[in-house]
């Protein structure tokens, strides 16, 4: 079908036929924001959530040679954080930008798979994880608590699921032109119309209303008597209810601009260099948010949190023990030498 031809498609900064000073001005000012978005992204998120990452992977791995035994919040957490790390590592085709990443369509579909497969990963898991804390405060009936009770099961459906999702995908990116050399973005331009379609309805749509119902059971229902207070309930998995919160919002944002790009297709409309520059951004702080959520994992999370207390406690008490061993020198040599 017609709408199934991308070959005309291009970024409007790639399209030189530009007529007007006005448009080579917002051209290069949109080149300059896209850019400092950039380097703010490399300088202060990428490294703040791989080592919040890596401290959440050391302190479950301790945490389960230790114990021998891992709460199905903490596995599904542990599940998050490697899709999150993931995400972050294939953020860094965003580095040439204003630029792009130069590659085959075939390896530009390759890198899209990957994305799309921790994106969806990421989405299912906190949607599980939402499911489970509800589950937790209003005890479920018998055959979902044993479906519950297999987090590894859990997991490896929404690993399956996500994986299908990402292969259709990447069928909807588009079969032809594959040896081609092309400007390459992790939800390539050149995909059929209906791959961002898709996109938003099983990566935002589905998941985002299940989050939100589990949010209205949670805030809307009488709990057990036994069950503890809503308060108590909130701070205790906090981390898991701030992660939704965020995820939420810069996805919102994110797959807004996806659906406007659709529209720009179906028109057969490439836009302007400043619909390219709020698609960018959208791009950056989808991965922001993926580096937010493992410092909140990393902070909030009871057993991580632990930990960070933990060594923040031993590393006060060493340097209190070294001040102690340094006064009595001093003052001994202070007294040998009044004498």
């Amino acid at each position: 079908t017609m709408s199934h031809n991308m070959t005309w498609i291009s970024y409007p900064s790639k399209n030189l036929a530009f007529t007007s000073p006005e448009e080579i001005e917002a051209l290069i000012a949109s080149q300059n924001i896209i850019s400092r978005v950039m380097h703010c992204y490399m300088a202060f998120f990428v490294p703040t959530g791989l080592i919040a990452g890596i401290c959440i992977l050391i302190i479950f791995i301790k945490n389960y040679v230790q114990y021998k035994v891992m709460e199905n919040l903490d596995l599904l957490l542990l599940h998050f954080t490697v899709s999150n790390i993931i995400m972050i590592f294939l953020s860094f085709t965003v580095f040439p930008r204003p630029d792009y990443l130069n590659a085959t369509h075939l390896a530009c579909n390759v890198l899209s798979f990957f994305f799309n497969f921790g994106y969806f990963n990421s989405q299912y898991v906190l949607t599980l994880m939402l499911l489970i804390l509800l589950l937790k405060r209003f005890p479920p009936r018998a055959a979902l608590s044993k479906a519950i009770q297999r987090p590894v099961l859990c997991a490896g459906f929404v690993l399956t699921y996500s994986f299908c999702l990402s292969l259709t995908e990447a069928v909807l990116v588009g079969t032809e032109n594959y040896h081609l050399e092309t400007d390459c973005q992790l939800d390539p331009l050149f995909a059929w119309p209906e791959y961002e379609i898709i996109k938003f309805t099983f990566g935002f749509g589905i998941p985002s209303v299940l989050q939100i119902v589990c949010f209205t059971f949670l805030f809307a229902k009488a709990a057990p008597a036994e069950a503890p207070a809503l308060q108590q309930h909130l701070r205790t998995y906090l981390a898991a209810y701030i992660i939704s919160i965020t995820t939420f919002i810069c996805h919102l944002f994110y797959n807004v601009m996806i659906l406007f790009r659709t529209t720009f297709k179906l028109q057969k409309s490439i836009g302007t260099t400043k619909n390219e520059l709020v698609m960018n951004i959208a791009e950056i702080v989808l991965f922001c948010e993926s580096c937010t959520s493992l410092a909140v994992i990393l902070c909030f999370h009871k057993p991580c949190k632990d930990e960070i207390l933990k060594l923040i406690q031993s590393c006060r008490r060493q340097n209190a023990a070294s001040n102690h061993l340094e006064i009595p020198v001093t003052t001994t040599a202070n007294e040998s030498g009044s004498q």
